[in-house]
């Protein structure tokens, strides 16, 4: 562990060193980021200038929902972004071959190959808006409720890498699974509001099928009160380590399966 620990320093440590000789797009990828983030916020709030409440969910409620969606998905986006690439990078070109015969774990290798500076305007923003909700919440913020909070957002990132490292995975046996993992992807954004408002089918899918329930709404309604998930909530964490599981499990048995390209 600790040796793993030292060369995901260095290899951060070289990312960040590449990243800073080219400082503008540094900067221009995390401000693109915030901007994208803002255009969805705007949005909120446009629709609530015209009614008080969602189901029964106010602005600053969903506002909460949605900046743990954007802090918790800022983990996947800046340490673990590489699996978008895994199909047409590595398996396509034959690159993947190269980390199979290195003496470490292929896995580690293939995360650790890329830090991804856009995401730090994702977690800015994630934190900003979290900020901004937490006043307006009635909630007695105190050192325990901080402590959960992190720990809720921790694992709502963990569930985001692990769903999208489970997609990923089936380009060892498709080349390419790329629009399978953006289309699964796109499903987050449900996610980002009550799920409440969705039909109970959507809310199943969501919650049991693919658990992006528990990146934002499941967390965020563990602290709001009288809104009947406060149990369900706490199965956050304990979702998130399963589905790690489940995703390193099946990328296991990918290698396996896995034959090179030969390009």
């Amino acid at each position: 562990m600790i040796r793993y620990m030292k060369l995901y320093y260095l290899f951060c440590k070289q990312n960040l060193k590449v990243m800073m000789e080219y400082r503008m797009d540094f900067l221009l990828g995390v401000l693109s980021v915030m901007l994208q983030q803002f255009a969805g916020i705007f949005f909120v709030k446009i629709v609530f200038d015209h009614i008080h409440e969602l189901n029964g969910w106010t602005f600053y409620e969903i506002l909460f929902i949605y900046g743990i969606a954007a802090t918790g998905r800022s983990i996947h986006h800046i340490f673990f972004d590489n699996l978008w690439t895994l199909g047409w990078q590595y398996i396509r070109p034959g690159k993947f071959d190269r980390l199979l015969i290195r003496p470490i774990n292929p896995l580690f290798h293939f995360i650790a190959d890329r830090l991804q500076q856009d995401g730090f305007g994702q977690l800015f923003i994630g934190i900003i808006v979290i900020s901004t909700a937490m006043p307006h919440l009635d909630i007695s913020w105190g050192v325990l409720e901080f402590a959960i909070l992190v720990v809720m957002i921790i694992a709502s990132g963990f569930i985001f890498v692990a769903i999208n490292l489970f997609f990923a995975t089936l380009s060892f046996w498709m080349v390419d699974s790329l629009p399978i993992v953006w289309t699964i992807f796109n499903l987050s954004d449900f996610a980002r509001y009550p799920l409440t408002i969705y039909h109970k089918g959507i809310r199943y899918l969501l919650t049991w099928i693919i658990p992006y329930g528990f990146t934002a709404f499941y967390p965020a309604a563990y602290f709001i009160e009288g809104s009947g998930f406060e149990k369900l909530a706490l199965l956050t964490p304990i979702i998130a380590v399963i589905s790690c599981i489940a995703a390193y499990w099946f990328w296991n048995r990918g290698l396996r399966a896995f034959t090179s390209t030969g390009s």
